[in-house]
């Protein structure tokens, strides 16, 4: 079974998100190599505010997160929610910032995907157990 379908897996994301918000990231905030943040988006459906903890790389004065979902083969319930309303929030740490989210453009994707593969090589690994494109998401401050 793939980690994508390991519901252990499932189970420290909720954990970890909580640890993260009650120490306001000083535990949990490096993980394979990557710090993570809290995002905070719009439910597309519900309407009713959702948090994820998501590892991301530093994009400039920016951050990039990728809608792996594990190698799944569909995109994260987050990654529709931004699509529907771009505009969100992070928490990194104790700090907070509203960013507005695009996908990455094409002559920015690949020296992205790079810069994460140099990192942990978990998304490609991920990207080998799907054959979507998974997208690579900047969160841009506001």
């Amino acid at each position: 079974m793939s980690s994508s379908h390991n519901p252990v897996i499932k189970i420290f994301w909720l954990l970890h998100l909580k640890v993260y918000q009650w120490t306001s990231g000083k535990v949990g905030n490096i993980l394979r190599g990557l710090p993570v943040l809290l995002l905070t988006t719009k439910g597309k459906k519900t309407g009713q505010l959702r948090t994820k903890a998501l590892m991301y790389l530093p994009y400039n004065d920016n951050f990039v997160v990728i809608a792996s979902n594990l190698g799944k083969d569909n995109h994260p319930a987050w990654w529709f929610n931004l699509q529907a309303e771009p505009k969100a929030s992070v928490q990194i740490g104790s700090s907070k910032f509203t960013v507005h989210a695009r996908e990455a453009r094409e002559d920015e994707r690949e020296s992205i995907w790079q810069a994460l593969a140099k990192k942990t090589p978990d998304y490609e690994q991920y990207r080998s157990w799907t054959s979507r494109r998974i997208p690579l998401v900047i969160l841009e401050r506001q």
